[in-house]
């Protein structure tokens, strides 16, 4: 990984004062934070958060957005009750602290929620999204799980999956040009692998300028002229969930 001594920037600018809408539920041996649209739907998102955990002030503002386009948004403890990772942490411990956390082993969990949304919620169409940890985690989905409609990955590590490329759903990817995690080579060695054995739709998009989090960080505050991009990421990403929800 680039940058070994910040291996993930997803807490710069967050939204330490932002509550959320929405309520923490024990679900099975899971907790998780939901939050619903004012009006009922059947269309539900579960959101896979970072590695700093489902509690992430960020990742609830994207949950709460999401319902607030129409969508029951749900995002689980995926870590189980470990420890999410602190950015005081030591990073030279991060690869340690990863191994007992695999993006590609949540399908248990996964299944509790996807029964929960169904039978609580009455949810019948069902995406999910992700950031960073979580996007990997979302491609890793996308290749296995029948009962996800679409899934959109923000800025999920390549390296993770990047062997497999046999989508079965249709899945948006979205990466920063100027992301020290996610090398833009990497980005276009996917799509090569992508229009050979993808047979579901499916886009990249890397928009310019941006950097490692962007889309769920709190960046327009510092520096204004990502703003259109933050922006436009979020359109994207609820746009692609319309589409196929």
């Amino acid at each position: 990984m680039a940058n070994e001594s910040r291996p993930c920037p997803c807490d710069i600018g967050d939204r330490f004062d932002y509550g959320g809408r929405g309520q923490e539920v024990q679900v099975e041996h899971i907790k998780a934070y939901v939050c619903k649209p004012p009006a009922g739907t059947d269309k539900a998102v579960i959101v896979i958060h970072d590695i700093f955990g489902w509690q992430l002030p960020n990742t609830r503002y994207m949950a709460d957005m999401l319902a607030a386009n129409g969508y029951i948004a749900i995002c689980p403890d995926f870590f189980v009750g470990q420890e999410a990772w602190k950015p005081s942490n030591d990073w030279a411990t991060f690869d340690e602290w990863l191994k007992t956390r695999n993006a590609g082993k949540i399908d248990k969990e996964v299944d509790v929620i996807l029964k929960y949304l169904s039978e609580q919620c009455g949810a019948k169409k069902i995406g999910v999204i992700g950031f960073c940890w979580g996007g990997a985690a979302v491609q890793h989905l996308m290749l296995k799980n029948p009962h996800l409609k679409t899934g959109v990955s923000l800025y999920g590590v390549i390296r993770f999956f990047e062997d497999r490329s046999s989508l079965l759903h249709p899945t948006f990817f979205i990466f920063a040009e100027k992301d020290d995690h996610i090398p833009l080579e990497q980005v276009t060695l996917l799509e090569q692998k992508l229009k050979q054995n993808c047979e579901v739709d499916y886009k990249v998009k890397i928009y310019p300028g941006q950097t490692h989090g962007f889309v769920h960080r709190k960046r327009e505050d510092i520096n204004p002229q990502d703003k259109p991009y933050i922006e436009e990421g979020r359109k994207d990403m609820i746009n692609w969930l319309n589409k196929y929800l």
